[in-house]
């Protein structure tokens, strides 16, 4: 098994706890994602466990780059877990997902589903994956709200999204409305409370 997570004490923590349970070995520990994509390239060991924060889309780009090698099964240790990187790890070939504060027994139980060969999401995040969550926008609505959540201004918005400007704006304002929001930032953290984003 490799671990990867970009805080040494995390990683080290986290690297103890595995190796107490006496059916699971750790080849190796890593802080950098591209570093455990290199070692699970060269070494195929049968699990690689990536912590991370729950938001970072590039980790979950390259954990999917991992999960799609021969013989090699994922498993990811997310902090926060907003909704649209849960749907994406859910309807990707990620082979499971957890929260970071789970018990130790039930981290052992997905590492162990997971070198089966099963899935191991925990119940909250399956039903996070599937549910709208009474979410009031729509799909093109949360894509602008997410982008605008990323820091981009109007215009790099209607660039990446092919709209105008003007439409990106309609947007920010519905979106507003349909949240019940004083303005842009405060539909931002009503969507953030929400894992919407």
């Amino acid at each position: 098994m490799l671990v990867h997570d970009g805080l040494a004490l995390s990683r080290h923590s986290l690297t103890a706890l595995l190796e107490q349970h006496p059916d699971i070995r750790v080849v190796g520990s890593v802080d950098g994602i591209y570093a455990a994509l290199e070692f699970a390239e060269l070494n195929r060991p049968d699990v690689v466990i990536v912590s991370f924060d729950g938001r970072d889309e590039e980790t979950v780009d390259v954990a999917e780059k991992i999960a799609i090698l021969p013989t090699v099964r994922t498993l990811l240790v997310a902090t926060a877990c907003v909704r649209p990187v849960v749907r994406r790890v859910f309807a990707g070939g990620i082979d499971g997902m957890v929260r970071r504060g789970v018990p130790p027994e039930r981290l052992f139980e997905a590492v162990h589903r997971v070198h089966r060969g099963e899935r191991a999401f925990d119940t909250e995040l399956a039903v996070a994956a599937v549910a709208d969550g009474d979410c009031p926008l729509t799909p093109r609505q949360s894509s602008v709200l997410d982008r605008l959540h990323r820091g981009d201004t109007v215009e790099e918005i209607a660039a990446r999204l092919s709209l105008s400007e003007g439409t990106v704006r309609n947007y920010v304002s519905t979106i507003v409305v349909n949240l019940g929001a004083r303005n842009r930032i405060d539909a931002l953290r009503i969507a953030r409370n929400n894992e919407w984003i």
